[in-house]
């Protein structure tokens, strides 16, 4: 790997922050303690920044060298938080919040990026236009990412690039696929109206638990008929409840589910579709049926040049040879599709393996990576932001 000097001596410091940010893990949108530290860091390197929400931070550095055409802009983003998940890991930096664990990997993205900001602090000569840092809470739960857009930070940015690490591959692999990489998410519930009555007597009465079992029936044509086989579409029930007693009518269900795209439109139109087959089953049998929706994620969407520029930038430090450029999109989300959604740009995955000990999956008590990867991960947001800001 091609590691520049300059990122290489910040390796000490990079693995400090990510053992310290693995030590104090903090869950979506209490972020307390890493949002202090992060903001620590930005002041004491005289880097400006604004809160965003409550832990969120946007950070702003503005280049000196002069560019061949007009000036442009770029986000460079980091998820901070961490999931609700009791370490199983003998390591001497384990997790000091029982029951809290960075077992995705956030740790390691705010090291990186936090890299990222010290070189570019220290050579502003080496870029033009601005790069700024968004260090992002609740990716967890889908709530951070439209807080920047929501506050504006998008409006006028002309790329976004971030990355993910991946225990799945080794060390010195790099995956950069065009198009849809991750599905969207929906999480929605469906209540359900009805009216008590004696079973003996069930037309005196609407059985919301036979509506409720209709709706969670019928939805699952969506995605066996109504959708394209060679298209992502799942629509998946994880919790039905309804009803009291065995003898009595039910007068009231509860379904909750999720709804998971790789299309923006296909969303958009399946969204309206469960509503309407909700309200449609409820009418049938003479109840009623609110719908409510939790916007979780978008549909992670590479654009194809800043896919190219991220195939290159990443092969000219890890040899063209380790740039994973086709696989199968994962039906998991990250709201890092809402900044793609505003802003062309691409996401990648970083290979964070070298040993069983760092093999286990994302979300597993026993989640580690090789810290190696570290510098890697910093040397591509700041090639990436580089050859983006300086080559138009």
């Amino acid at each position: 790997m091609k590691i520049s000097t300059e990122v290489e001596a910040l390796r000490e410091i990079i693995t400090n922050y990510r053992r310290d940010f693995h030590q104090h893990p903090e869950a979506s949108l209490k972020e307390y303690r890493t949002a202090d530290r992060i903001r620590g860091v930005l002041t004491e390197l005289e880097i400006p920044y604004v809160h965003v929400g409550e832990t969120g931070t946007f950070a702003t550095l503005r280049g000196e060298k002069e560019s061949d055409g007009p000036a442009k802009s770029i986000i460079l983003r980091a998820d901070i938080d961490a999931l609700e998940i009791l370490e199983k890991t003998d390591h001497d930096y384990v997790s000091k919040h029982e029951g809290l664990m960075h077992a995705c990997g956030h740790d390691a993205h705010t090291s990186a990026l936090l890299g990222a900001v010290h070189y570019f602090k220290a050579h502003p000569e080496t870029f033009s236009g601005t790069i700024h840092f968004a260090f992002q809470q609740a990716e967890e739960i889908g709530a951070g990412a439209k807080q920047f857009v929501q506050a504006g930070l998008t409006e006028g940015v002309d790329q976004v690039f971030g990355m993910h690490v991946d225990p799945t591959f080794p060390v010195g692999q790099v995956q950069v696929v065009p198009g849809p990489n991750n599905a969207s998410c929906d999480i929605f519930t469906i209540e359900v109206h009805g009216k008590s009555s004696h079973v003996a007597r069930p037309n005196e009465g609407v059985d919301a638990l036979v509506i409720g079992a209709n709706i969670v029936t019928k939805l699952q044509q969506i995605a066996s008929r109504l959708t394209d086989p060679l298209q992502g579409v799942v629509v998946g029930i994880g919790k039905f409840e309804a009803g009291t007693r065995y003898n009595i009518v039910a007068n009231h269900a509860k379904i909750e589910g999720t709804l998971r795209t790789l299309s923006r439109e296909n969303r958009v139109k399946f969204l309206k579709l469960i509503e309407q087959i909700a309200k449609d089953e409820a009418s049938f049998l003479g109840g009623e049926a609110n719908f409510t929706n939790y916007d979780a994620a978008n549909v992670v969407i590479n654009e194809p040049n800043a896919t190219k520029r991220a195939q290159r930038v990443a092969g000219d430090i890890v040899g063209t040879t380790n740039i994973i450029t086709q696989t199968e999109p994962s039906m998991g989300a990250d709201d890092f599709a809402d900044f793609l959604a505003e802003i062309p740009g691409c996401y990648i995955r970083v290979g964070v393996q070298s040993s069983e000990d760092t093999s286990f999956g994302l979300h597993h008590e026993q989640f580690n990576l090789d810290e190696s990867a570290l510098t890697l991960m910093t040397q591509l947001h700041v090639n990436f932001a580089k050859d983006f800001l300086t080559n138009n």
